[in-house]
């Protein structure tokens, strides 16, 4: 049969290059049997987790140049200089929110008469996200908070997450480190993002506890508390919480978290946070003597968000530093004990990219592909789609003053 369809899989471009992949290679071989039409070309990288060799062993051919391919996949965004006019392109292109970083970009692909298809918004009818790596995020992310009690204490030493070659290995250093009586560690949110978190803390055999005992109570146990909104926000009025009212309605609720500060050695946030919310606590509050959290793993990495210590986005090479709370400024990690240590790594999967990328490709082939290889009218795909031809969808009209800013 004809290959009708070809797909590009892209070289990562961003700096520093990520090593994920949206499909494996297994995965690709596995669409082209599902998909006789479909042809793949892969270009080559010496940087991405499934080296070219992996994927010239099953004869998936590597492509330096793609212009022939219809359909071109990456991860993260694209450098500017490499759009192809014409083509239909799927990454996390971070756009949709007024990006100011990517606004050339996509001033480029609009110019370019490029149709962007955007991962983030590959939604149900109800809103809810068919591919994402926030599972992964929270794995890594409360890896390398318990990585940070090892480094700070001085009782234990795990090996950065991105050394291991895998989930697997990961978790087996986990299960070897004790940690100390009576800790105690808080994770927000509800979602993808603090569920992997829990993942990883239920294989140090932590014990779970409720929001309420978890403030009240001290025990001779490492425990670990997770909390929804409704456990540290509350409405202005004193109005029953509701979910989706506060979805909608950020701005008018109060945060209630400070309690939480006053007996938490360790937090991770894996919730979303809307600029319209209110913040969990102040630069003054940090100052506080009660204080008492000394690690703060900031998955959602809301800068001057949430959590007013996250000052800048961490690096999988060096992904701590210390804030002083005092001076509220950074300093180096680990050299002054009274110094909070903060985490916040923007690309957390990237650390287990082959368990990443073998799980965001599943996704991917179990609930959007067919639509997008047979040209099916698919709400998905037209959900997803942020420019058609370089012209803004309906959905996306809001972005018209962003993509024309003249600068």
């Amino acid at each position: 049969m004809e290959k009708s369809l070809k797909i590009g899989i892209l070289r990562e471009t961003k700096n520093p290059p990520d090593r994920r992949v949206p499909l494996t290679p297994s995965q690709i071989i596995a669409l082209e049997e599902l998909y006789p039409f479909v042809e793949f070309f892969v270009q080559p990288s010496d940087y991405r987790c499934y080296s070219n060799e992996e994927y010239e062993y099953l004869n998936i051919p590597l492509r330096e140049d793609l212009r022939e391919c219809d359909i071109l996949m990456g991860v993260k965004e694209v450098d500017r200089r490499t759009f192809i006019p014409g083509k239909t392109y799927l990454f996390f292109a971070h756009v949709a929110k007024e990006q100011e970083h990517n606004r050339d970009m996509f001033r480029d692909m609009a110019s370019k008469g490029i149709t962007l298809v955007d991962y983030e918004y590959l939604t149900t009818g109800q809103g809810d996200r068919v591919v994402a790596f926030g599972r992964w995020a929270g794995i890594v992310g409360a890896y390398n908070a318990l990585r940070a009690r090892g480094i700070r204490t001085n009782r234990f030493r795990l090996k950065p997450a991105y050394q291991c070659h895998d989930l697997d290995e990961m978790w087996a250093g986990l299960r070897l480190i004790e940690l100390k009586p009576g800790l105690k560690i808080l994770v927000t949110g509800t979602g993808r993002v603090a569920n992997g978190a829990m993942e990883t803390l239920s294989v140090c055999d932590l014990v779970q506890v409720s929001p309420e005992d978890f403030l009240n109570r001290e025990f001779d146990v490492a425990v670990v508390c997770q909390i929804g909104p409704e456990h540290y926000v509350k409405h202005k009025n004193d109005k029953p919480f509701s979910f989706s009212y506060f979805c909608s309605h950020p701005s008018d609720y109060v945060s209630t978290f400070l309690p939480f500060t006053n007996v938490t050695d360790i937090l991770i946030t894996g919730h979303f946070w809307d600029p319209a919310s209110p913040v969990f606590f102040t630069h003054d509050d940090m100052k506080r003597n009660e204080f008492r959290i000394s690690i703060i793993a900031d998955i959602s990495c809301d800068i001057n968000g949430s959590v007013p210590s996250t000052l800048r986005a961490t690096t999988i090479s060096d992904p701590f530093y210390g804030y002083n709370p005092v001076l509220e400024k950074e300093e180096p990690a680990f050299t002054r004990p009274g110094n909070i240590t903060v985490m916040s790594i923007d690309n957390l999967p990237g650390e287990l990219p082959r368990d990443a990328s073998h799980d965001f490709g599943e996704q991917l082939m179990r609930n959007a592909l067919h639509d997008l290889f047979t040209g099916s009218d698919s709400k998905m795909i037209n959900r997803a789609t942020i420019l058609k031809d370089g012209n803004l969808t309906p959905d996306f009209k809001y972005l018209k003053d962003y993509l024309n800013f003249a600068g």
